[in-house]
């Protein structure tokens, strides 16, 4: 990883920050997306701790918002003409319905939308060999897609619809690495396992206490989550097995629902409809 340029949403806290470190400390060069300028500037600090000679950066931005992840991801395509890696990270898990800006449920908006735009904005910018790496999760097992209800106006239960979110970047994934397989770039996803983050502390209630308690009896840490991160940001035997779903650096197999290429394109499609407004 030494003089290679990382870009990753979600990098200021849990596996994310831990993978964003360990690339640094291989040599990486590490780019990253944060809401919160303060914490940004403290996992900045860790970056220069785990790389010194490496000019980290990163770039605030709200991703439950369209124009801001069109803006952000225009802001580091002009920064970084050539990225090797890019990691979708960002994500949450939310109790209740809520809508953005936008319009659209803020799940499918934070976890799904915001992968789909900055990734398509960033595209131009990845080197020939480059890698896309997007967190998805094994919550998208018992998750179907209704396309007739994709922005859960019906129906909405916090997991469910998480777990929905988490298939979308499944397919995101097969439909991404189907249409960059002629350029070289490799596209992959995978499950981090459960792990003992800040993830779903925002919710009150029986929601957020459930999981509180869940990881205290069964979470791994944020270091052993990031693993496969890692792996698939760094380790020479992923090229060439785009639009796989890895789990403890190796490739499994994800639900039937999540091998529906013509879902995946379907997707892709209405995506790029809400993406072009």
């Amino acid at each position: 990883m030494k003089g290679k340029t990382v870009v990753i949403t979600g990098g200021t806290s849990g596996i994310g920050e831990v993978a964003a470190i360990r690339l640094a400390e291989k040599g990486a060069r590490i780019v990253f997306v944060a809401r919160d300028k303060a914490r940004a500037e403290t996992t900045l600090a860790k970056l220069a701790k785990a790389n010194p000679g490496a000019a980290h950066a990163f770039h605030i931005a709200d991703l439950f918002s369209l124009a801001e992840m069109k803006r952000v991801a225009a802001e580091i395509a002009a920064a970084e003409p050539a990225i090797d890696v890019l990691i979708n990270n960002a994500g949450a898990l939310f109790a209740t319905r809520e809508v953005t800006v936008d319009g659209l449920e803020r799940t499918f908006a934070l976890n799904h939308m915001a992968y789909f735009v900055i990734t398509n904005g960033l595209i131009k910018n990845l080197k020939p060999g480059a890698r896309i790496v997007s967190t998805a999760s094994d919550a998208h097992l018992a998750a179907r897609l209704d396309f007739d209800n994709l922005q859960f106006e019906h129906g909405f239960k916090g997991f469910r619809v998480y777990g929905t979110s988490k298939l979308c970047n499944i397919l995101f994934t097969r439909e991404l690495a189907r249409r960059l397989e002629a350029a070289g770039v490799t596209a992959v996803c995978l499950h981090p396992g459960f792990v003992a983050t800040r993830f779903a502390a925002n919710n009150r209630g029986f929601l957020g206490t459930a999981f509180a308690v869940l990881k205290t009896l069964a979470a791994i840490s944020p270091e052993k989550g990031a693993r496969t991160i890692v792996h698939l940001a760094s380790a020479p035997d992923i090229d060439g097995k785009g639009g796989t779903y890895w789990y403890k650096c190796k490739p499994i197999t994800p639900s039937r629902a999540a091998r529906n290429g013509a879902d995946a394109e379907r997707l892709w499609e209405i995506s790029e409809q809400i993406a072009n407004g």
